[in-house]
């Protein structure tokens, strides 16, 4: 395999953007033995932000129970009621926040959307903005203003819509809304994300041709995504033909509204169970689907590669620990999003791993193939980087800053380190309310009575 350009010791994830170290930093509860844990899980993230656009493009209101509160669906939501969409909060069963009721209504441009670090809000809401009346203008954070948007760019531009972004292909740009999108048949190269494929989809059915889309680029990462789309739209009457692989179809037509049960984030679900591996303890997630499309199903296959055992019983899932951590050979092509949980316990394992297939996580809220590999190397690890992947050689690990690069998994998988080595502190822990605003106190929680304070092992 070749070794990537980024792996040079002078490349910095953060750019010119990397921030002073902070007078206040999370130290990471290291576990004094085994986990025996069990605990509930909010929404996905996914889902939620996927039932959003597809109710505000709906013909009748739709029930959200269970949705994801967190800093994307908040960017989602202010999105989808600046461009006309009526969304309030109902009491519901979740213990993790509100149901939502979503109003349909007209569409209307003449606003400015902040989409935050949600690629979701960035690549999802603009062909809804097409099909609203008047100027919308897309921006969102700094770090986040670099992440792939030339697929969507180009892809509406050849749909007719009239798009000012000054020849970037990125953000931050403006739609020309003129209430409608012609639609028809286009290619599109979706290798930098497959976010760009379910965006196009989400919106096609209120297109006047409705949509023959066609990927034209060498991979598309993260299928299982595309699926979750389209298996969202079928539920609301929506059919996505795919004569052949990379090609979708989809007719003019209506999206039906309906009440929706959000699952729980299964890849938000990926550093605890991983924490059973890490301790030989045990980790239940309760709510577990029995058939989903969310990629942190692979889990229950990915985790026994390193030694675990994993159960299901009555909409558990329990992954019990070993003797230790076992290396893998690993092809992460279709979860790419559990990287950085796979590098933290490749890095904690008893012999080297390879993890392949993710090139594309250069793309998400960090280069994440080199942020990882900085940050192992900074507490001591052995990491070579690969055109699309990591080579990670377990050596012993020493405390030290664990840099978050404002990426919510990249400081999971920091507090996943820290409970096998004393004196990890996360930088900007925070990065979490990205997708998971409760991290801190459930992962405190399910450490509990095992954890032992850096204090107290600094005395002992």
């Amino acid at each position: 395999m070749l070794i990537s350009k980024y792996s040079a010791p002078d490349f910095d994830p953060y750019g010119d953007k990397k921030p002073e170290e902070p007078d206040a930093l999370w130290p990471a509860p290291t576990a004094a033995g085994p986990l025996q844990a069990r605990l509930a899980l909010p929404g996905s993230k996914s889902i939620t932000n996927r039932e959003l656009v597809l109710a505000a493009l709906a013909d009748a209101p739709s029930l959200l129970r269970a949705p994801l509160h967190s800093r994307d669906s908040a960017n989602m939501i202010a999105a989808l009621r600046a461009l006309g969409t009526r969304i309030e909060e109902r009491d519901g069963a979740g213990r993790f926040g509100p149901d939502l009721l979503v109003t349909p209504g007209e569409l209307t441009g003449s606003t400015t959307i902040d989409c935050g670090q949600a690629g979701t809000v960035m690549r999802f809401v603009p062909p809804v903005a097409a099909l609203a009346l008047g100027p919308t203008t897309f921006d969102a954070d700094d770090s986040a203003r670099g992440r792939p948007m030339g697929g969507i760019v180009a892809a509406l531009h050849a749909l007719g819509v009239d798009i000012d972004d000054d020849g970037r292909g990125g953000l931050p740009f403006t739609v020309h809304g003129t209430g409608r999108v012609i639609g028809g048949a286009i290619e599109i190269d979706a290798s930098a994300s497959s976010q760009f494929v379910s965006a196009l989809l989400l919106s096609a059915a209120r297109f006047d041709e409705g949509l023959r889309l066609t990927h034209v680029g060498d991979r598309l990462p993260s299928l299982p995504h595309i699926e979750m789309t389209i298996d969202a739209l079928a539920r609301r009457g929506v059919t996505v033909q795919s004569p052949r692989i990379g090609e979708w179809v989809v007719e003019r037509g209506s999206i039906g509204g309906r009440d929706v049960d959000i699952e729980p984030d299964l890849s938000n679900a990926a550093p605890f169970l991983a924490a059973a591996l890490v301790t030989g303890g045990s980790v239940t997630v309760t709510g577990w689907p029995d058939a989903t499309t969310q990629v942190g199903a692979d889990l229950a296959g990915i985790l026994p590669a390193f030694g675990a055992t994993v159960e299901r019983a009555e909409g558990d899932l329990t992954v019990r620990g070993g003797d230790g951590i076992r290396g893998v050979d690993l092809d992460l092509t279709t979860g790419g999003e559990l990287a950085p949980t796979v590098a933290a316990l490749a890095a904690l394992a008893d012999s080297p791993s390879t993890i392949t297939g993710i090139g594309h996580i250069r793309h998400h809220e960090t280069d994440r193939l080199a942020a990882l590999a900085t940050e192992i190397r900074a507490l001591g690890g052995e990491v070579d980087e690969l055109d699309d992947g990591l080579r990670i050689t377990p050596r012993p690990l020493h405390g030290g800053v664990w840099h978050s690069y404002e990426d919510h998994r990249m400081s999971t998988s920091g507090a996943l380190i820290g409970l096998a080595v004393p004196g990890i502190q996360i930088e900007n822990v925070e990065a979490t309310h990205k997708t998971l605003p409760q991290f801190t106190e459930l992962w405190q929680s399910m450490v509990g009575h095992a954890a032992v304070s850096h204090a107290r092992l600094a005395t002992t």
